[in-house]
C-alpha cells in the first residue's frame, strides 16, 4: 500500500470525527449566516483542533464569503479547503548540511520515540547516507535493546553502551565514532523526560554541550516526537520542551489510530514549529517527511471507492 493511502487511512477516524459533521453542514441548502459559524467552530472543536484555531478558520471562512461574494455552502466548503491548507503551511525538511549532521530525539515514554529513530534511519539509508544511532537512553529497561533491533532493521550502526551508564558518555563515543567512519548523519536518542523532571533536563544540556565541543559546527535537528492520539495534551507536551530545549521539528505519530489528526492545525498556530515526520503505522516505512499539500489532500480525499472496497 502507498504512503498515501496509508494516510487516507490513517486519516479516516479524523475525517469521520471532523468531516463527518462537516458533510452535514455543507450539504444542506439553507444560507450561510450566523448559526452556520458558531455550528462550524463547534465542529471544529469538537475534531481537537482547538478553540482559537477553529475560531481563526471561521473568521477566515466569513471573511471570505464576504470578499469573494460566496452564496452557496458549496462554495464556501471549497474555501475553507483553501484556508485549512493554507494554515498547515508547507513542511520543512531536515538541515543535513554538514557531515556529520545531528538529529537529536526528545520524548516522554511511548510516544514512538525508538520506533521514529528506526524508521527515520531506513529512510536516510535509503537516501545513500551513512547512519549512527547513539543508544543514549541508558535510564529505561530494555531501551538500548530495543533500539539495537531498530538499528539491525534499517541497517545503521548503533553505539551502546550498558544499562544505567552515563549518557553523555555514550554521545562521546558515538559523535567521534561518526566523525572517524566519516557518516552523514547521527541521530541519538534521549530518555523519556518530562518538563518537570529536572535532572534529566540537565542532562540533555550536558548532552548537548558534548555534541556542541565535539562536532563544532554541525547541523542540528531537535526533534520533538508527540503521540498524535494525545491530542491537545501533546501541544502542551510540546510548549513545555521548547521552553526547555531549542526545538527545530516535530515527529507526530500515531495519525492512524487517532480522530485527533487536526491537531497538526494546532501545533501550526499555536507553536510555529515544523511537523517534520508523521507516522501512520508500526512498519519501518510507515513514517514519511510531512508533506503539506498531501496530508490537506489526504484529509479532504473522496474516499467512497475505499470504503466500498472494504466492504
Amino acid at each position: 500500500m502507498a504512503f498515501l493511502d496509508k494516510l487516507k487511512n490513517g486519516l479516516r477516524k479524523t475525517k469521520e470525527n471532523l468531516f463527518g459533521g462537516l458533510g452535514e453542514l455543507f450539504g444542506i441548502n439553507k444560507e450561510i449566516d450566523d448559526d452556520f459559524y458558531d455550528e462550524l467552530e463547534e465542529i471544529l472543536i469538537c475534531a481537537d483542533i482547538g478553540f482559537e484555531v477553529a475560531t481563526e478558520i471561521s473568521e477566515s471562512l466569513r471573511e471570505a464569503v464576504k470578499e469573494k461574494h460566496i452564496k452557496t455552502r458549496d462554495e464556501a466548503f471549497s474555501e475553507l479547503k483553501e484556508i485549512v491548507a493554507s494554515m498547515i503551511g508547507d513542511g520543512e525538511p531536515l538541515d543535513l548540511s554538514s557531515t556529520p549532521s545531528v538529529i537529536l530525539v526528545i520524548g516522554v515514554n511511548g510516544a514512538g520515540k525508538t520506533t521514529s529513530i528506526g524508521k527515520i534511519s531506513n529512510r536516510l539509508i535509503k537516501d545513500g547516507k551513512k547512519v549512527v544511532v547513539a543508544a543514549a537512553d541508558t535510564f529505561r529497561a530494555a531501551a538500548i535493546d530495543q533500539l539495537s533491533v531498530w538499528c539491525d532493521r534499517s541497517g545503521a550502526q548503533i553505539i551502546k553502551h550498558t544499562e544505567g551508564s552515563d549518557p553523555a558518555a555514550v554521545v562521546y563515543d558515538a559523535v567521534n565514532y561518526a566523525k572517524n567512519k566519516n557518516a552523514d548523519v547521527l541521530i541519538v536518542d534521549t530518555a523519556g523526560r518530562l518538563h518537570n523532571k529536572k535532572n534529566l533536563m540537565d542532562e540533555l544540556a550536558k548532552i548537548n554541550r558534548v555534541i556542541d565541543r565535539e562536532n563544532p559546527g554541525a547541523s542540528r535537528e531537535n526533534l520533538l516526537v508527540l503521540d498524535a492520539t494525545t491530542g491537545q495534551n501533546a501541544i502542551m507536551q510540546a510548549k513545555e520542551f521548547k521552553n526547555a530545549a531549542n526545538l527545530t521539528g516535530l515527529i507526530l505519530n500515531k495519525l492512524d489510530g487517532t480522530a485527533k489528526g487536526g491537531i497538526i492545525l494546532s501545533i501550526k498556530k499555536e507553536l510555529g514549529i515544523p511537523v517534520k515526520f508523521i507516522g501512520v503505522g508500526e512498519k519501518i516505512d510507515d513514517m514519511q517527511p510531512f508533506d503539506a499539500a498531501e496530508f490537506s489532500n489526504a484529509l479532504f480525499a473522496n474516499d467512497d471507492g475505499a470504503e466500498a472496497e472494504e466492504e
